[in-house]
């Protein structure tokens, strides 16, 4: 916030008859409170003016999206991992499979939903990284898969 408003405020706090004011400016805030010692002469109580961050300080705090590598299919959501689409069935990939776009490789309950797992792109399952039945994280890799 510019000084001048500032000043602007003092000068409107003591032409008025208000006790305090209290002025927001996005994550800015201002508080002007009318002094009582006896005296005419009004001073602001106190004056809160954050330094703006620089925008390369704002950068270094951003949380770092995981990195997907093109080779893996990672977990799209927190859930538990299942390879197949009912227990004692057969997988839906194995390795040495391959595996076109768009199939079903495997499901991740989250929230008593169960969502189907779709490749991204086609490949030959190198590995599957996570047993049956095992909680997954978001982006934990789920397979790798041959380019």
């Amino acid at each position: 916030m510019d000084i001048r408003k500032v000043k602007k405020l003092i000068e409107m706090l003591e032409s008025s008859n208000l006790e305090e004011i209290e002025i927001q400016e996005g994550e800015e805030s201002v508080r002007l409170v009318k002094s009582h010692r006896g005296s005419t002469n009004l001073q602001p109580q106190s004056i809160i003016v954050p330094q703006e961050v620089s925008k390369e300080v704002e950068e270094k705090h951003e949380v770092p999206e995981p990195v997907k590598e093109s080779n893996s299919i990672n977990s799209p959501m927190v859930g538990t991992f299942y390879a197949s689409a009912s227990p004692g069935a057969k997988p839906f990939v194995s390795v040495g499979d391959f595996v076109s776009e768009g199939d079903v490789v495997c499901i991740v309950e989250a929230m008593k939903m169960m969502n189907e797992i779709k490749a991204e792109f086609s490949g030959t399952v190198l590995s599957v990284n996570v047993e049956n039945a095992e909680p997954v994280e978001y982006g934990q890799s789920l397979f790798e898969l041959s380019k």
